[in-house]
């Protein structure tokens, strides 16, 4: 009895020994796969020479994307960094193979990055991002392929004032942009006159205390003055022609979204489709990029796709 006990112990620390193997041989494995996979979705860190400063970006450029894709140039708010907000588009490029660019802006007099859009506190900064910009996408499209006709802009807050700057300067340049509790400040209204029409969607929460969608004509935030959100996308679906306003709920997660698409407007290029502005109306949203009230990366891009050519 006490050897037929010591055998099948024997045999049973055997199993064990082999189990214990194998689970090992399989945790490696998915760890070196995890770790593969990882590393193919790192971000690359470049700089690029302009006007004298050395400005960075970092870029991610999916595996298997193919000749001629399309680019997405993502700006950081106020004192942010590339790559703070927007993160999520990285999955949406490896899904829809797409090159995305976190672009970095410079320091102004308070030590601050930020993107050059015209603030009081601004007066005198020389850095001028949109011909940075627009000199970067240019220099992305032609070391990696990819296309003029599909680069597209989004960003959030700084970054949203310098899609809307751009949207009055540069119209030609992006096929579409995506200003994120982005503003039109007055003095872009006044003095710039749009060039032509441009697909645009605006995502703003109305309980954002620093961009406020009621606007502020006072510049008591420091920002200077600026429009209301309702009136400042308005203005680009009055200069898209658009005939009629179509509103829909999207799925409600946290706050409700309500989505203000501008329909019937001229097309974007000869036999295109038509261009659409959007406001998507976040009730009782923050300041932020409503992650958590909507797949803000995924409208975008659902909405930047509608203008591939």
């Amino acid at each position: 009895m006490n050897n037929f006990v010591c055998k099948y112990v024997k045999h049973m620390d055997i199993m064990f020994v082999k189990y214990v193997r194998k689970s090992l041989t399989f945790i490696v494995a998915m760890s070196i796969s995890f770790v593969a996979s990882a590393l193919t979705r790192t971000e690359e860190h470049h700089f690029f020479r302009h006007r004298g400063m050395d400005r960075e970006y970092l870029l991610y450029i999916p595996e298997g994307i193919g000749p001629d894709a399309p680019l997405v140039m993502v700006l950081h708010g106020y004192g942010g960094r590339a790559m703070k907000g927007g993160e999520n588009l990285r999955e949406v490029a490896d899904r829809e193979k797409f090159a995305v660019c976190y672009a970095q802006g410079a320091k102004d007099a308070r030590g601050k990055t930020c993107w050059n859009v015209g603030y009081p506190f601004q007066a005198g900064l020389e850095t001028d991002d949109v011909d940075f910009l627009c000199k970067l996408a240019r220099h992305l499209q032609k070391e990696y392929n990819l296309s003029r006709n599909n680069t597209f802009l989004t960003g959030m807050s700084n970054g949203g004032e310098m899609c809307y700057l751009m949207a009055y300067l540069r119209p030609d340049f992006f096929a579409a942009v995506a200003p994120i509790s982005g503003l039109t400040l007055v003095w872009m209204d006044k003095e710039l006159h749009s060039k032509g029409p441009v697909p645009l969607m605006e995502v703003h929460g109305t309980s954002d205390k620093t961009s406020a969608w009621a606007g502020e004509p006072e510049n008591e935030g420091g920002w200077g003055a600026y429009l209301s959100v309702p009136m400042a996308v308005a203005k680009w679906a009055v200069e898209a022609k658009c005939t009629h306003e179509v509103t829909e709920n999207l799925p409600l997660r946290r706050n409700a979204v309500v989505l203000h698409r501008y329909c019937g407007g001229e097309p974007a290029w000869k036999g295109g489709p038509e261009i659409e502005v959007r406001l998507y109306e976040v009730v009782g949203g923050k300041h932020s990029w409503a992650e958590a009230d909507m797949d803000t990366c995924e409208e975008i891009w659902r909405f930047f796709s509608k203008y591939l050519r």
